[in-house]
């Protein structure tokens, strides 16, 4: 039976019974987060973690680095903002002898494993309950893929995961209506290279047919 990581959510909030604990929330983008951080912000004392060494150019990333923080000023005094710098390099040094694999494919898990990391080990240092990502909110990402890899690091680093799949109760539907209503960038692929290659190449395709 697959695991529904939204109940998971449910459990730890009503555990909480009211008292707002720290959580290091990794953020990949504007669109994304914007639901994310409406939902969380009830519960929790948010700080938006910006490490995505995946994101390329470095145009790209400072372009989703602009709408990231236009989302996080809708939160004055309510949620803090921690950016690590374009690190382009942890990507690529990650990504050497995946760079054949398809989107959604080993590649993708190691991506994941990198930037969930880095949150782990920076919610440790930080003194945080919990650390969790946006990712989830995306149909298009493995929502068990990413728990199993946030449980992993809650073991090896000692902090809180937050399971999520926030995806659900039209969790997505709820980010592309605040992404309208914010106005904001809606990035064409998810953020590295291989996938804008195979997502203009899905596009090229289509057209042609």
């Amino acid at each position: 039976m697959k695991r529904n990581y939204q109940l998971d959510t449910d459990d730890i909030i009503r555990s909480l019974c009211g008292e707002r604990k720290k959580l290091l929330l990794q953020c990949c983008c504007g669109p994304c987060s914007s639901y994310v951080l409406e939902y969380l912000t009830k519960y929790f004392d948010v700080t938006v973690l910006y490490y995505n060494p995946n994101i390329q150019p470095e145009n790209e990333y400072d372009k989703r680095l602009f709408w990231m923080r236009d989302v996080v000023l809708r939160y004055p005094g309510t949620v803090k903002f921690m950016e690590c710098g374009y690190r382009g390099e942890d990507f690529t040094t990650m990504s050497k002898g995946l760079e054949k694999e398809p989107e959604g494919g080993a590649r993708c898990t190691e991506c994941f494993r990198l930037r969930l990391r880095e949150t782990a080990r920076l919610a440790k240092e930080g003194g945080f309950d919990y650390f969790c990502t946006t990712l989830s909110v995306s149909p298009h990402k493995d929502e068990k893929r990413l728990n199993d890899i946030g449980f992993e690091l809650e073991k090896e680093f000692g902090v809180r995961w937050l399971p999520s799949d926030f995806k659900k109760r039209e969790g997505y539907k709820r980010s592309t209506e605040l992404a309208r209503e914010y106005g904001l960038y809606r990035q064409e692929y998810c953020g590295c290279l291989f996938s804008r290659r195979e997502t203009k190449g899905a596009e090229e395709k289509e057209n042609a047919e």
